[in-house]
C-alpha cells in the first residue's frame, strides 16, 4: 500500500514540474559566475526537499487521508510513506544539484573558455551534504508539526523551532567569542575529514527516526 500512496503524492507533486524548472534555471542564471556556485547544490536539495512537504497540503484540502484509511493499510503506512518520500526527494535533490552544477559549469566553461569557472569537487559535495542534513533537519521538525497541527500551523511551528535553532547556535557562538574559548581548528578540521560524513548519516537516521516515531504516536491518537 506505501508504493500506492507513493503514487499519489507523486502525481500530485507533478504539478510542481515546471515551477520547479523555472525556479532551478533561475538559481542556474543567478550564480553562474560568482562564488557561490558551490552552493548551487544546497539550494536545489532545499527546493525539492522542502516541495515534497506540499503534498501535506493536498491531504488536507481533499480530505484524501479519510478515504485512505477506509483502504487495506494503516495509520503507520500513512506516516512512513511521508517520510519516505522526504527523504527520497531531498536525496534527489542533493543528487540532482551535484549534476546540474558540474553540467552547466562545462557547458558554460565550453562557451565562455576565456572565462574559466574553477569549480572544487571536494567543496561541491561538502556543500551538497549540508545541505542534505539541513532538510533533514527541517523535515524532521515539521513533519510531526505537520501531523500536529496541520499544514499551515505546522510550518509556523517549524519557523519558530528554526528560530530557536539559530538562536541557540549564535548563542553558542557569542560565548565561545565572549569568553576567548580556544578551538583547535586544525585538530577539528582533520576529526571532521575523518569522521564527518559518518556523523552525518547517523544523525541524520537519528533525528529521522526519532520524528517518525513521535509523528506515528501523534497520528495514531488523531481523529480523522
Amino acid at each position: 500500500m506505501i508504493k500506492g500512496l507513493l503514487k499519489k503524492d507523486l502525481f500530485n507533486l507533478a504539478s510542481y514540474k515546471t515551477s520547479l524548472i523555472i525556479i532551478i534555471v533561475f538559481c542556474g542564471i543567478a550564480i553562474i559566475g560568482t562564488d557561490a556556485i558551490n552552493l548551487a547544490p544546497t539550494m536545489i536539495c532545499a527546493i525539492v526537499g522542502m516541495i515534497s512537504l506540499s503534498t501535506f497540503s493536498y491531504d488536507e484540502i481533499s480530505k484524501s487521508n479519510k478515504y485512505i484509511l477506509t483502504l487495506p493499510t494503516n495509520r503507520k503506512e500513512i506516516v512512513k510513506e511521508k517520510y519516505i518520500l522526504a527523504i527520497g526527494a531531498t536525496i534527489f535533490g542533493g543528487l540532482l544539484g551535484i549534476l546540474l552544477t558540474i553540467l552547466v559549469v562545462n557547458v558554460m566553461n565550453y562557451i565562455r573558455p576565456e572565462n574559466m569557472i574553477n569549480l572544487d569537487y571536494k567543496i561541491l559535495i561538502t556543500t551538497a551534504l549540508g545541505g542534505i542534513f539541513c532538510i533533514s533537519l527541517l523535515q524532521a521538525i515539521q513533519i510531526p508539526s505537520v501531523f500536529k497541527w496541520g499544514a499551515e500551523k505546522g510550518r509556523i511551528q517549524m519557523f519558530i523551532s528554526l528560530f530557536v535553532i539559530i538562536a541557540v547556535i549564535g548563542g553558542i557562538y557569542f560565548l565561545i567569542t565572549k569568553f576567548n574559548i580556544n578551538i583547535n581548528i586544525e585538530m577539528l578540521s582533520d576529526f571532521i575529514n575523518k569522521f564527518g560524513l559518518i556523523i552525518l548519516i547517523a544523525l541524520m537516521i537519528i533525528m529521522y527516526f526519532v520524528s517518525y516515531k513521535i509523528a506515528y504516536k501523534i497520528y495514531r491518537n488523531k481523529e480523522e
